[in-house]
């Protein structure tokens, strides 16, 4: 009987996909520690992993588990996963690409739109009594109409968020490493440099990969070159972010405001921030829909199955 563990709780859809299959499946409860499993060698036997972006998977655990054939990680992202010693031991990885788009568009837009209308500070201030009736200074936000929208990243979700953006009349700019002719020619959108990008835009949504180019390329010098009106918006990784420098920038409102999915050292967040309300912050729940989650499910385990059964992944990020 093949087995497979399953760090976390995922939708059933995916166990049951599993189970009819007649493999064992083993879900780790919250308490669960992939790092402590592996140190008291109880991965021997596991023929199949199902991992998330917050299981770190090293050397020391792909060691630990010699009947390993796949980890399928739960994400689109898997900077988690030591890929290249995966491979080099015959592991496949893979991950399930395609399926958040519009769910994590959706969200970029909800904190678009959140931290711009103040829509947090002011259901709080409502929750608290303080409202006594129409001022016309009353919780003052930031047009989004017209505006322009730099996308860092045109990759399915960035443009998903651009496509959005056309409803609300913006100007797209996007910066990354190739040209989009049929982005630019679907949404009016124009690559410019990161430079460019930072310094025109009014509100910069993160739409790239955690690599080591994309670590802090949000920083302390590059967050001087944004309007004092702009809004930083990022639900991609949170390390893209220098969160100190971003933190920073809020308090002394060199910029006007951000809305926050991800964070660097997640689950940890810088305490400042906490006390800020120019900032919206949300405990990463980009894909957080319940059709996008199963789908997620069922996604990592065809991935699985593909590989127990044919040897062949669906969704191959190693080679």
């Amino acid at each position: 009987m093949k087995t497979v563990l399953i760090t976390k709780q995922i939708p059933q859809a995916g166990i049951d996909l599993l189970s009819e299959k007649g493999y064992q499946v083993i879900v780790g409860d919250e308490d669960f520690s992939l790092a402590e499993t592996s140190s008291i060698s109880g991965l021997k036997n596991i023929d199949a992993l199902i991992t998330l972006l917050s299981d770190p998977v090293d050397k020391k655990m792909i060691d630990s588990t010699p009947n390993l054939k796949i980890i399928a990680n739960y994400a689109v992202g898997y900077n988690n996963i030591d890929i290249d010693y995966a491979a080099s031991k015959g592991i496949f990885v893979t991950n399930t690409p395609d399926v958040l788009t519009n769910a994590t568009a959706d969200l970029t837009w909800a904190l678009i739109l959140a931290v711009s209308k103040r829509i947090v500070e002011s259901d709080q201030f409502m929750r608290n009594r303080l409202f006594t009736g129409w001022q016309p200074m009353l919780m003052l936000g930031g047009d989004v109409t017209g505006k322009t929208l730099g996308i860092i990243g045109a990759g399915r979700i960035g443009q998903a968020v651009a496509r959005r953006a056309k409803g609300f009349e913006m100007n797209i700019l996007y910066s990354g490493r190739s040209r989009k002719e049929k982005f630019e020619k679907e949404t009016g959108a124009k690559k410019v440099t990161l430079e460019e990008l930072l310094k025109q835009s009014d509100f910069i949504s993160l739409h790239c990969p955690l690599t080591p180019e994309t670590r802090h390329l949000i920083n302390r010098n590059n967050i001087s070159l944004m309007k004092k009106s702009a809004y930083l918006i990022n639900t991609s990784r949170g390390p893209v972010v220098e969160e100190e420098a971003l933190t920073m920038a809020l308090k002394e409102k060199n910029i006007t405001g951000a809305g926050l999915d991800v964070y660097e050292f997640e689950p940890e967040v810088n305490e400042e921030l906490y006390k800020l309300n120019n900032v919206v912050l949300l405990p990463h729940v980009g894909s957080g829909t319940h059709e996008t989650r199963a789908e997620m499910s069922r996604i990592a385990a065809r991935n699985v199955i593909s590989v127990l059964e044919t040897g062949q992944p669906l969704h191959q990020v190693n080679r």
